[in-house]
């Protein structure tokens, strides 16, 4: 493999193939290119340190000792975890520890063989995009410098540490946790063998809720399954809901900065719903202004409840820096994208799953209500909707082709529905006049292309789906 071989980043930092293109050589030329950034970025401070964790898969401790020797090697201060911690709680220390920055190394909720890294710049928000083209810009620039980890530690520049116990304290402070505390509910939570594993027992703790942890042990190969908050992959828990009901199960992805849940019974919440009734909670019962920010990919569901409100919505590109950008401008009350990703307007900017998930058991403890009622309201009030999304394998420049094709060319309906925008946003989004919408676009970190549609009849999903899957295929 070649040493000058590329590094990019995608929607949310770099990631690679285990032992293909995510090497410690290559972890080594990007922390060494993203030590000069910062030293640039931090010049006339008089602390440069650095925050550092790491994901369960594998090699990630190692990696993420990799990445400490090249910081202390160019003169940083290293806070470097003991053992995995979720990516929200490095992205809290950051910002109130006024670091330059931090890096995770995860690959959050791809499959097993990926890992990934992640930088955060010094308020804690994903690296944007200017940031990830100036790490790019200077790699290879300088030799790697690296001072061993034990000589590093005895030379003062890292220390070990726990980022999870004031991320807790930080979290509680968002919601009514009293209420919470003394609600009782019964809380299962699926950590998808991740980050997340034992936080909820953890927040929870010496309250009347009870926690129940499934999937809580580190699994490299998470089970066979990617971790990710989705319904196909709660099979297991599905199962060990219908025979210990609880009041709500939460999921965490791997990395513990996605939300996922299902309902007491086992059924699935998808994360459109999910950030839907996280907006609703906060407009209506908590009554709190402020914009609500989304992705061009996520349900119409927070157009309505914006509207409903008073309240002005925004709409960003795909990936979570794109909302932190915004929330980064401030006056934003709750960002949230499809995939569970939601962050909160007076915590960090950037998603965060255990934040959210305190924010549910907040709106479950104050209305006494089960999760299935407030969902079956969610669609009266709102109007039904019904949203689903399928992956192709397909590399990039394919899907560069395709969907510049499709920009130039869009289809005349979506089934019976004539076409009424086309938004070019990020890839490509049709809206139909019914109000529903089909939307191609490849993706960041993968070589996918990713179909989204959402309808107001779960068929009709499927058939717009179909129909994409036509475009698709007139492109071959």
């Amino acid at each position: 493999m070649r040493r000058n071989e590329p590094i990019c980043f995608g929607t949310d930092g770099w990631r690679g193939v285990i032992a293909e293109s995510f090497t410690c050589n290559n972890v080594a030329r990007v922390t060494q290119a993203t030590a000069g950034h910062w030293r640039n970025a931090c010049r006339g401070r008089d602390r440069r340190l650095a925050v550092v964790s790491y994901d369960r898969r594998f090699l990630s401790e190692h990696f993420a000792e990799l990445v400490t020797e090249v910081l202390a090697g160019n003169g940083f201060e290293v806070w470097l975890t003991r053992e995995p911690n979720p990516t929200p709680a490095l992205s809290y220390a950051v910002a109130a520890s006024g670091a330059c920055g931090g890096i995770m190394i995860t690959a959050s909720h791809n499959p097993a063989e990926f890992n990934g890294f992640k930088v955060k710049d010094p308020r804690g928000a994903p690296a944007d995009d200017a940031t990830g083209r100036a790490i790019e810009g200077r790699l290879d620039s300088q030799p790697v410098r690296r001072l061993p980890l034990l000589e590093a530690r005895r030379a003062g520049l890292v220390r070990l540490v726990d980022l999870r116990p004031a991320h807790y304290r930080a979290i509680r402070r968002l919601v009514d946790f009293s209420l919470i505390a003394g609600a009782g509910l019964r809380v299962a939570h699926d950590a998808m063998y991740g980050n997340g594993a034992g936080a909820f027992a953890s927040l929870l703790g010496g309250t009347r809720c009870q926690v129940t942890g499934l999937r809580q042990e580190r699994d490299p190969l998470f089970g066979g399954i990617r971790p990710e908050p989705i319904a196909e992959n709660y099979v297991a828990t599905r199962t060990w809901l219908r025979s210990h009901p609880q009041d709500l199960c939460l999921v965490t992805d791997g990395d513990a900065d996605r939300l996922g849940a299902l309902d007491g019974l086992g059924r699935p919440v998808t994360g459109n719903q999910l950030i839907a009734l996280l907006a609703l909670h906060l407009t209506r019962h908590r009554r709190e202004r402020g914009r609500l920010v989304k992705t061009v990919n996520t349900t119409t569901w927070m157009d309505r409840i914006a509207a409903a409100a008073g309240l002005p919505l925004t709409e960003t590109a795909i990936g979570f820096k794109h909302l932190a950008t915004e929330m980064l401008k401030g006056d934003v009350l709750l960002a949230g994208e499809e995939t569970g990703s939601i962050g909160l307007g007076h915590h960090i900017p950037e998603r965060d799953g255990l934040a959210a998930g305190l924010v549910l058991l907040e709106l479950l403890a104050e209305s006494g209500r089960p999760l299935a009622g407030w969902l079956r309201s969610l669609a009266k009030e709102f109007g039904p909707l019904h949203y689903e999304r399928i992956r192709l394998a397909s590399p990039p420049e394919r899907n560069a082709e395709l969907i510049a094709r499709c920009r130039r060319d869009p289809p005349a309906r979506l089934l019976r529905s004539p076409v009424e925008s086309v938004n070019s946003l990020d890839g490509v989004k049709f809206t139909a006049r019914d109000g529903s919408w089909l939307m191609l676009r490849g993706s960041g970190t993968e070589p996918v292309l990713r179909l989204y549609a959402e309808t107001a009849d779960p068929q009709l999903t499927r058939r717009l789906l179909a129909q994409g899957r036509r475009l698709v295929a007139a492109d071959g």
